[in-house]
């Protein structure tokens, strides 16, 4: 279980990727039911560190409770930072015994520089995808994912994906409910679909013949065990079909018809993990029907079937 974090910052650090960090580990709502950790904020020697925005970091700690730390998580810094060796050699300890390493935009590189991202499967931000790929030959960089984990191994793109990435880690050691609820008092998505492309190219533009989709995403999700066509959601958008596929697209990089299905999944797995309801029932609730279709879907997007993913998540939520 995830108790200790440790997060370890030098110079050139980026203040909001810093604060995402900050904001999901280092603020303590235990008082509203959610999990406490004990956070660190570590810097090579103790000393304040400079971010990149000109303000000076006081950390609390030097690098000793990176030794004891679940987590271990390295902010985006400029990708040609210097990096102390002793930070370097402090995060491969850390993962040799098992620790989470979770790096957030450009903090890729500094897994990078502790030799962790040979033969692993990684991200960064879209920009950066190309130089990591170049400066560390062996890794598997993926460039249109928000995030991706690789056994203790977990790097997210740029900025707020890192919200999304620190969200599933939530979610994977405390479980939906918690995620949820975080993601909530944090108002944002609990789970976002789709990968980096669809903030590479410039999104259709707002304008009153194209207006945002968020009224008709939030009756979808309220609407889940119902089935739904393109042409009523489009119809609930004021649009034609076509005109709604494409601006669906734009807006969530991906098409409707996977996007409701990964809500679904969303569900069910919430489902599976906060209540004894059947495979069958929850399939019903979350719009898939019947057991084999949610099944098939399931096992897709989550790598595991309904009745494995209870096993492994029912006593760990409860």
């Amino acid at each position: 279980m995830l108790h200790k974090v440790a997060v370890i910052v030098f110079d050139g650090v980026a203040a909001f990727e810093l604060g995402v960090l900050c904001e999901v580990f280092g603020t303590d709502r235990t008082a509203d039911g959610f999990p406490g950790y004990r956070f660190d904020l570590c810097s090579a020697d103790g000393k304040p560190v400079r971010c990149k925005s000109g303000f000076e970091i006081s950390p609390g700690a030097d690098l000793t409770p990176v030794e004891d730390a679940d987590l271990v998580a390295v902010p985006a810094h400029a990708d040609d930072a210097f990096v102390p060796d002793s930070v370097l050699e402090a995060i491969k300890r850390a993962s040799d015994r098992g620790a989470y390493i979770f790096s957030v935009c450009s903090g890729a590189y500094v897994l990078g520089e502790a030799g962790l991202l040979d033969g692993r499967e990684c991200t960064t931000h879209w920009k950066h995808v190309d130089g990591l790929q170049e400066r560390f030959p062996k890794a598997r960089v993926h460039c249109d994912m928000l995030y991706v984990q690789d056994g203790n191994l977990l790097t997210s793109a740029g900025t707020a994906a890192g919200i999304d990435a620190a969200l599933h880690l939530v979610r994977q050691e405390h479980g939906s409910a918690f995620a949820t609820k975080l993601a909530r008092r944090m108002v944002v998505p609990p789970h976002r679909d789709g990968g980096q492309a669809q903030f590479v190219e410039a999104p259709i533009a707002k304008t009153p013949q194209a207006p945002t989709l968020e009224p008709v995403l939030t009756w979808l999700i309220s609407s889940l065990d119902h089935p739904v066509t393109v042409e009523e959601m489009a119809a609930k958008a004021h649009m034609a079909p076509r005109t709604f596929a494409r601006r669906f697209r734009a807006e969530t990089g991906t098409t409707p018809h996977d996007w409701i299905t990964n809500q679904r999944v969303l569900l069910a797995r919430q489902l599976l993990e906060d209540t004894e309801l059947s495979v069958e029932a929850i399939a019903t609730r979350a719009g898939f029907g019947d057991a084999a279709t949610m099944r098939h879907h399931f096992t897709k997007r989550v790598k595991a079937t309904p009745q494995a993913y209870r096993a492994t998540f029912r006593d760990r939520a409860a």
